[in-house]
């Protein structure tokens, strides 16, 4: 009977993996810059004025809450992303933030941008990590642009064009 009952466990254990919902996605970029961290440090920690490095951003509107700042990103092509600051920390050159809505197709979406001395002279290491879910919460089938896929896609781009532009202003090009 023992028997009977671990096999009947162990062929069930499949359907309920399948039956959890969305896996957590992560993604995690990195780019060198030539120049100084603390230069580089100064645009990225400027939570009102991502327009100045982020290549898809036409605007940025800063809200105070009580004590928390949040900030309304106007993209280029119409969409906008609200996001709330998370910490600021000088010593550590760390920014942490998260999306509370927008028109990413990720849900709990939480991300930190660390600056750090490069491995080279007057270099940074600049790295942007993100951990997020799908925006469909539910099992199969899931809609069109709502799987894990356009939302590693979709947080990808954001940190690739970013990323890639940040290293443009901040070496002056």
């Amino acid at each position: 009977m023992k028997k009977l009952f671990a096999l009947l466990a162990i062929a069930l254990m499949p359907l309920t993996a399948a039956a959890h919902g969305p896996s957590p996605q992560k993604v995690e970029k990195s780019v060198t810059i030539k120049a100084e961290p603390a230069k580089v440090w100064a645009l990225v920690k400027d939570f009102g004025n991502m327009q100045k490095w982020h290549p898809a951003v036409a605007n940025t509107k800063l809200e105070k809450k009580g004590d928390d700042t949040y900030r309304l990103l106007t993209l280029k092509d119409g969409g906008t992303i609200y996001e709330k600051l998370r910490s600021a920390d000088d010593g550590d050159m760390k920014l942490k933030y998260e999306i509370v809505e927008g028109s990413l197709p990720v849900a709990d979406y939480n991300s930190f941008i660390t600056v750090k001395a490069g491995p080279g002279a007057g270099e940074t290491t600049v790295t942007w990590v993100g951990r997020f879910y799908r925006v469909y919460k539910l099992n199969p089938p899931i809609p069109a642009g709502q799987d894990d896929e356009s939302a590693v896609k979709a947080v990808t781009g954001v940190y690739d064009a970013g990323l890639a532009n940040l290293k443009k202003v901040a070496e002056g090009k």
